[in-house]
């Protein structure tokens, strides 16, 4: 298995551990949108959605 966690973006920082990963903490759910969809492109990886507060940049 070769995925990989790169990101972890969230608006509830209390809800998420970075175990390893950089953690970008947002305002709200646009700057949410705009931070995973802008790493997702500079890190060449896909975005993933956790819940309503937490997206996730893992390469495969």
């Amino acid at each position: 298995m070769n995925e990989k966690i790169l990101a972890i973006i969230t608006t509830a920082p209390d809800l998420v551990a970075g175990g390893g990963s950089p953690v970008f903490v947002t305002k709200d759910e646009e700057e949410l949108l705009e931070r995973a969809f802008l790493l997702e492109k500079i890190l060449d990886a896909m975005v993933h959605k956790l819940n309503e507060s937490t997206y996730i940049i893992v390469k495969h």
